[in-house]
């Protein structure tokens, strides 16, 4: 079957793109606003390149079409820290895609425990495996959208010691969260690439 994106609903779009580009990673963005802390869990976030170091996340609009908070806490203050989930952190981070007020944050009203790191920067959720420090690099205009891509600037890094297996060759293992479709999903199979004749 055949689906042409220039006849189906956004909606319906995002159905079939959210069950097929799979697994996406999960990140919780955590910005600041006049020290309001906002948690939101994001998947439509990859790497984007090393060189500069950027990363992409995609931001829609809340319910009444004013922008998250997420993204007017970025274009104000032009920083972000994108943070990983564990699967201990399941069930809080779905807790804050809640949409809330402005005024609200997601740490309190869910009890997200956050730990100030690097100065100049909001803080990260504790026990995180990893977190990116993030500047604003740039906002993608796509035409006719409500759906903001903004590409963020990695500044510094934070990975949990336990989760480095060989700091000289940076090998790093832990279990990633990941979206498919609706639902949640541990990558916990690896399989060894086949050499290559």
């Amino acid at each position: 079957m055949i689906f042409d994106y220039t006849k189906t609903k956004p909606l319906d779009n995002y159905k079939l793109m959210s069950q097929t580009i799979i697994p996406r990673p999960i990140a919780w963005v955590v910005t600041e606003n006049e020290g309001i802390v906002n948690v939101a869990p994001f998947s439509y976030f990859t790497g984007l390149s090393s060189n500069p170091p950027t990363m992409i996340i995609s931001i829609g609009h809340k319910s009444d079409g004013m922008p998250k908070d997420t993204l007017a806490n970025i274009r104000k203050n032009k920083k972000c820290t994108v943070c990983l989930v564990n699967p201990e952190q399941l069930e809080s981070m779905h807790f804050s895609s809640k949409e809330m007020p402005h005024s609200e944050s997601e740490s309190e009203a869910f009890n997200i425990p956050m730990k100030k790191l690097i100065d100049g920067f909001p803080p990260m959720v504790d026990g995180s495996p990893a977190a990116f420090f993030c500047e604003l690099y740039q906002e993608v205009d796509l035409k006719g959208s409500k759906t903001i891509p903004l590409i963020v600037e990695i500044k510094q890094q934070f990975i949990d010691d336990s989760y480095i297996k060989d700091i000289e060759r940076l090998i790093i293992e832990y279990e990633p969260l990941a979206r498919v479709g609706k639902s949640y999903a541990l990558l916990s199979k690896e399989i060894t690439p086949p050499q290559i004749p």
